[in-house]
């Protein structure tokens, strides 16, 4: 049944409606009422009211997502026009779709926002102020509009202005969906990404990280024609100013690894790397929920008991009202939206310095990589190209367990450009500024996926603190003789035979067999790459 209409809280919505750029600007007609730029607690309220979601024990927010709980990267186009057309990286992850065809979808979705209450959020992405880009995130739900609150920047000086003209909209339906015979899409879900005319269409799927990622990939198609490298790492400072990035894909412990209580965090998921340094795109973090320990990531175990945060997928108990983050019936990508600032040592300005270290994170599902090593130049250059890590289940539809994969730039599927563009402006501000590589693998020992265990988190957190620290930079090594790579043997907090892959396995033959096959792996990718 159809939840009873009610008005948001005057009090609690201070902004002024937008009166020379409303939503006619952009083709909505007549819908049933707008909600313009509510904040969090109002939505909160509004989506338990209209029965999206659940509070739990501590206030956060519970939601479900449906169908899918992760991201439909087979539903994900960009439109081929002629403003982008010849920078796009067209292959198998940046797919083209037809204008005409998108035209048709987006005439579509407006005349479904009908009759709707639709909830605006006008934000910001980027820290700095020079880069910065004003998005528009249109929403037919009061939690996926709470999720953009949380995860972008407030516009500045918007107090008192008339109107906000965003650089590129998001038109949020996951009520709409697709005709794939008619619409050319794979199926009744898409995001269709038109740099043209600055418009993102999200249909047929209720997961708030397509929102991000589009906003990410937007971000990332306009910062590098600027030279800022976007990057999909996490950033943080150490107390003597030293910034540090931890580039990988979801799963690989970019968030976990980020929010360390010794070290300030600048974000924990997509930033720049300007003339100047690097800043966070996003005001919000988006980190995975299943198993967290409140000891091994106590910072954010900690979002999880606060209100404001929003969890996606987390069963709850309904007589307790306690959500058990241990539990993966519904996907193991579980998820929690909140404030930067929910981390207790997250930077005010979401900014910092040129960075002193790169760390490349690989998650290893066949447990032959070595746990730490040191990268040239050169061979960081090569394994940002390679993005070598494993799919991790549930974060993308379809994905039950981990599975070796290439991703370029450790963030394929939201990087638009050319993956040359990326590596060069990277391999360019690394010599720059003198900064120390690693490849830290935070996959499995002893074995592949199914026989062996996942490197122990307190394990990878030792040997990055000695990593950022310095205290690896005499450390002995050993090149590997298939990866030519200088793994790092003596770390302290660290058990020997655990920084020596091969020494893991009950059988080392079985370990060179699977090494030979992974190294295989990794030549037949870079052959794209070869000019």
């Amino acid at each position: 049944m159809p939840t009873k209409r009610r008005e948001l809280d005057p009090q609690a919505d201070p902004q002024p409606l937008p009166q020379t750029f409303g939503l006619e600007r952009h083709g909505i007609e007549r819908p049933a009422k707008v909600s313009w730029n509510p904040n969090v607690p109002s939505l909160i309220e509004e989506a338990v009211h209209r029965q999206e979601g659940q509070v739990a024990q501590g206030g956060v927010l519970v939601v479900r997502t449906g169908q899918h709980t992760g991201r439909a990267p087979n539903d994900k186009f960009i439109v081929r026009e002629p403003s982008s057309e010849a920078r796009i990286g067209w292959g198998d992850v940046n797919k083209p779709f037809d204008a005409r065809r998108f035209d048709q979808l987006h005439r579509r979705l407006l005349a479904s926002y009908r009759g709707k209450d639709l909830f605006v959020q006008d934000r910001v992405a980027g820290t700095d102020a020079t880069y910065q880009r004003r998005i528009r995130v249109v929403t037919e739900t009061a939690w996926h509009s709470a999720f953009a609150r949380t995860m972008f920047l407030d516009p500045p000086a918007y107090a008192g202005h008339e109107s906000f003209e965003p650089d590129f909209t998001v038109l949020q339906a996951p009520t709409c969906y697709a005709q794939p015979e008619r619409d050319t899409t794979y199926s009744p879900t898409f995001v269709l990404i038109h740099f043209g005319k600055k418009l993102i269409l999200i249909g047929g799927t209720s997961y708030a990280g397509e929102i991000k990622k589009s906003v990410f990939t937007i971000m990332n198609y306009l910062l590098p024609l600027e030279g800022v490298l976007s990057m999909h790492c996490a950033a943080n400072i150490g107390p003597s100013g030293d910034v540090a990035l931890f580039f990988g894909l979801s799963g690989t412990g970019k968030t976990s690894l980020s929010a360390d209580p010794r070290r300030t965090l600048i974000g924990d998921d997509e930033h720049g790397w300007s003339h100047e340094g690097v800043f966070n795109v996003e005001a919000g973090c988006y980190a995975k929920m299943i198993r967290l320990s409140p000891t091994a990531e106590p910072e954010i175990y900690g979002a999880t008991r606060r209100f404001g945060t929003i969890l996606e997928n987390v069963p709850m108990d309904p007589a307790t009202r306690e959500v058990d983050l241990n539990d993966d019936s519904l996907t193991e990508n579980t998820r929690g939206a909140y404030p930067i600032g929910f981390i207790s040592n997250a930077s005010p300005t979401g900014r910092g310095g040129h960075p002193h270290h790169v760390v490349m994170l690989t998650c290893d599902a066949f447990g032959v990589m070595p746990p730490i090593s040191k990268l040239t130049p050169e061979q960081a250059r090569y394994h940002f190209l390679s993005g070598y890590t494993a799919k991790v289940a549930g974060t993308e539809k379809g994905i039950k367990e981990p599975s070796a994969t290439f991703s370029t730039c450790f963030g394929a599927p939201f990087m638009p450009l050319r993956p040359s563009v990326y590596a060069t402006l990277l391999a360019e501000k690394i010599a720059r500024h003198n900064a120390s590589c690693w490849l830290v693998n935070t996959g499995w020992t002893g074995g592949p996926y199914g026989v062996g265990n996942r490197i122990p988190i307190t394990s990878t957190r030792s040997m990055v603190e000695a990593a950022l620290s310095g205290t690896l930079a005499d450390a002995p090594v050993q090149m590997h003789a298939l990866f030519s790579l200088a793994a790092v043997t003596k770390c302290p907090g660290v058990p020997d035979e655990l920084l020596n892959p091969r020494a893991t396995w009950t059988n080392p033959a079985a370990y060179d067999v699977k090494a030979q096959e992974l190294a295989e792996k990794f030549q037949e990718n870079f052959a794209q790459f070869a000019e």
